[in-house]
């Protein structure tokens, strides 16, 4: 049976970082007690990117969102993931 070492404390959220970015976890972490965590609130980051569409392609893109009541980009993000998964 190995021993596991002691939970360390940390002075912030980077020096936690920092050093389990390069620690071997296994040997912290008992693994036979271990849960798995559940982050229900958790939102994905986004970023805004400029895009550049033709004025009647947006139009479209606009009403078929109206017709499927989400909003637009909403439906061009949906879009975008089905094409990406399409390839």
């Amino acid at each position: 049976m190995k021993i596991q070492k002691k939970r360390l404390d940390f002075k912030n959220e980077k020096a936690e970082a920092d050093f389990w970015a390069n620690a071997e976890s296994t040997e912290y972490i008992d693994r036979a007690t271990a849960r798995v965590g559940l982050f229900p609130n958790l939102k994905p980051t986004s970023r805004a990117i400029p895009l550049r569409l033709p004025v009647s392609l947006l139009d479209k893109l606009m009403v078929k969102a109206h017709k499927c009541g989400v909003p637009y980009q909403s439906l061009l993000k949906l879009l975008v993931v089905k094409g990406l998964r399409s390839l």
